[in-house]
């Protein structure tokens, strides 16, 4: 569950302003000081408690802070005038070049360049800087080579995928081919059978032929046999024979 809305408004009880106070002032001077160290901004932080005592932070030195601070104010104050508008502008493009400057001087010395007339102190400050670099360098080369390992994956899981689609899609063709083919052969089957059946019919009926031509021809044999015999018969009965004389 949430925090509840604190109500911006004196705390009466004194020991809870007193807990309050020291924690909200620690925050703040832990955001000053991190604002600073991100932004490389200078930042001063005064800060008088009820009882008069003084926390304070600054990013250089609080005298360096507070002299820039009045000195840029009064600046900010006669910008009334053209005159001391143009000087502004021209401490600042003075100010601009010299970063610049400072800015080109770092690069080279992060280059390797122009290192003869740097301390030890120095050399060691641009070693750190030169590691948290590689170590970001080093940190997002890491999370892009991870990012098309990932990506790769992804496209390597959707071409097996794709493969195993186009497998059953295959394995559902030949299935499919193989089933016409099979009904196909069947069919054949089943008209062989029938030609077979045809065929079997057909020499049933030229059997049955024969067998009536072989009846046919037994009973002719038997009526030639019988007739035979009938004149055989007949030939064993005697002939007379009468001679007459000529008139």
């Amino acid at each position: 569950m949430g925090r509840g809305k604190i109500a911006i408004r004196r705390i009466d009880n004194s020991t809870s302003r007193q807990v309050t106070f020291s924690k909200r002032r620690n925050g703040l001077l832990k955001k000053a000081k991190e604002l600073a160290i991100l932004c490389d901004a200078e930042v001063g932080v005064m800060i008088f408690s009820s009882t008069g005592k003084l926390y304070d932070f600054s990013s250089t030195s609080m005298k360096s802070v507070v002299d820039r601070y009045n000195k840029t104010k009064e600046e900010l104050d006669q910008l009334g005038s053209s005159t001391s508008e143009v000087k502004f502008w021209q401490r600042e493009a003075a100010m601009l070049r010299q970063q610049l400057l400072s800015l080109q001087e770092s690069h080279r010395q992060i280059m390797g360049e122009e290192l003869s007339g740097l301390t030890i102190k120095d050399l060691q400050t641009l070693e750190n800087q030169l590691e948290i670099s590689l170590r970001g360098v080093r940190t997002k080369k890491d999370q892009l080579l991870m990012d098309e390992i990932q990506e790769l994956n992804r496209k390597v899981s959707l071409l097996r995928k794709k493969k195993k689609d186009s497998t059953i899609r295959l394995i559902k063709m030949v299935s499919s081919i193989y089933f016409l083919q099979g009904n196909l052969i069947h069919q054949e089957n089943v008209d062989l059978y029938e030609k077979i059946n045809l065929i079997r019919q057909e020499n049933m009926e030229l059997k049955k032929k024969v067998y009536v031509t072989k009846d046919q021809n037994v009973e002719n044999r038997n009526s030639v046999l019988t007739n035979s015999l009938a004149i055989k018969d007949d030939s064993q009965v005697p002939v007379c024979l009468q001679l007459s004389q000529p008139q």
